[in-house]
């Protein structure tokens, strides 16, 4: 009698905890823009604008982008991925490899709230060549100017750092390397757990930018890192303008590029970062 008492409580624990996780699954499949799972293609498995990837010899020449990938030290990279493949870059990459953000980032010049999450492999202070690397930077113009990065310092050992550089007119008009002006604008994680051989999962959320109350945060494997906020810095894009760029000196691997229409909670963030097979579990 226990023991059927037993069994019928484990059933029912299981159906309510199946039920709250289809039900959350759910609710961020509708909430994306914008996926990329780089298995066997460079398309974007999910887009609400322009789908394509694109390679120009650099962003000073990115009118002129073909679609594709047309670079030798860029591949995909066949069962390397999280689940799948993966995108690698194999060397330093200098040219200009991006998607389209017009509409796949849902950016609105009175408010603009968003998650970007994506996952990266490597040893940041064995791999990466000299010199500081951008594995995302979402602009329409540069890293400083109306742009939300992540970055690897030059620093021995390597720092991480989101950075939320709004208007360069408006934060910083001298275009001056002042410190302070950085450093309040930016989310500096000093001993960044990436290794070689082990995926790790970055999100960056922001809400309210364009208004007078925007905060940006930064999640490493379902932890918030530190978030950014108490500035006001107007993020006055182009849009149509606006890339999704990849890799900006980066070498490494990187997978499971989302965009979503809201800024994650730290439940939500941990949500994805627990998905076996990454994103690809919310369209199964």
């Amino acid at each position: 009698m226990k023991t059927t008492m037993l069994l019928s409580i484990s059933r029912v624990f299981f159906f309510l905890i199946t039920s709250i996780s289809f039900s959350q699954n759910k609710q961020l499949k509708e909430h994306i823009l914008f996926y990329s799972s780089f298995d066997g293609k460079l398309a974007a498995d999910v887009s609400v604008g322009d789908a394509m990837m694109y390679t120009a010899e650099n962003y000073k020449k990115a009118a002129n982008a073909k679609p594709g990938l047309h670079s030798a030290n860029v591949v995909l990279a066949k069962n390397k991925g999280l689940a799948g493949d993966a995108l690698h870059f194999k060397k330093a990459n200098t040219s200009a490899i991006f998607y389209k953000a017009y509409k796949n980032v849902g950016y609105g010049s009175k408010s603009w709230s968003g998650t970007v999450s994506f996952w990266l492999q490597l040893d940041p202070n064995k791999d990466l060549a000299p010199g500081y690397c951008d594995p995302i930077c979402i602009t329409d113009v540069r890293y400083n100017d109306a742009a939300l990065w992540v970055d690897f310092t030059d620093h021995d050992p390597r720092k991480f750092r989101l950075g939320a550089m709004g208007d360069l007119e408006v934060w910083n008009p001298e275009n001056k390397n002042d410190e302070a002006k950085w450093e309040k604008r930016t989310v500096i994680v000093e001993q960044p757990p990436f290794e070689k051989g082990k995926w790790t999962h970055i999100a960056i959320t922001f809400s309210k930018v364009n208004t007078t109350k925007p905060a940006f945060k930064l999640y490493i494997n379902g932890e918030l890192k530190g978030s950014i906020k108490d500035i006001s810095d107007p993020f006055t894009w182009e849009a149509e303008k606006g890339k999704i760029m990849l890799g900006l000196g980066y070498i490494g691997l990187m997978d499971e590029l989302a965009v979503f229409d809201k800024p994650l909670d730290l439940k939500e963030v941990k949500s994805v970062f627990e998905l076996k097979n990454g994103i690809k579990t919310l369209f199964k």
